[in-house]
């Protein structure tokens, strides 16, 4: 497979065939029924070989931007690299290995996020440092309770 197959031809109309061929209407909502698969799992389960999690996570972008929905997204990646990064939940002891794993997960977050909400999300990473949440949480989605409390949503 060539690094450049994903951006062959028309990606967007082939990421969204793909998404209706699955029985979904919106990028949005198949992904949202994955709620703890990396945008990497997402973009295989859409193309193995021809889509990319960038282009999945462009699409979802888009798709939030249009509904008002950025804060959910933005929650709903927390959720996918806690997911990837911290197998095993929030870590009990935070030594080095677990600081860095967490660094991690935070680092990629942030990367992952429009510029619209980048402070936002560096006031809940330093939230979730200063306050650690209990050993072992993992949320589930982006309605979980903490991470509504961290990022309430402010779209209208």
């Amino acid at each position: 497979m060539s690094g450049d197959r994903p951006w062959e031809g028309n990606w967007k109309a082939r990421l969204y065939e793909r998404v209706r061929e699955r029985g979904f209407d919106s990028l949005t909502a198949f992904a949202e029924s994955r709620p703890t698969a990396s945008l990497v799992a997402l973009a295989r389960e859409l193309g193995p070989d021809d889509i990319a999690g960038a282009q999945v996570f462009s699409g979802l972008v888009a798709e939030a931007e249009r509904s008002h929905r950025l804060t959910h997204l933005v929650r709903g990646q927390l959720v996918r690299e806690l997911w990837r990064s911290l197998p095993d939940g929030w870590p009990a002891v935070l030594d080095d290995a677990n600081r860095f794993k967490v660094a991690k997960a935070l680092g990629l977050w942030s990367g992952f996020t429009p510029e619209t909400h980048i402070e936002r999300v560096r006031r809940a990473g330093d939230v979730l440092l200063a306050h650690p949440p209990p050993p072992g949480w993992r949320p589930l989605g982006p309605d979980d309770e903490l991470l509504r409390t961290l990022l309430p949503d402010e779209e209208a």
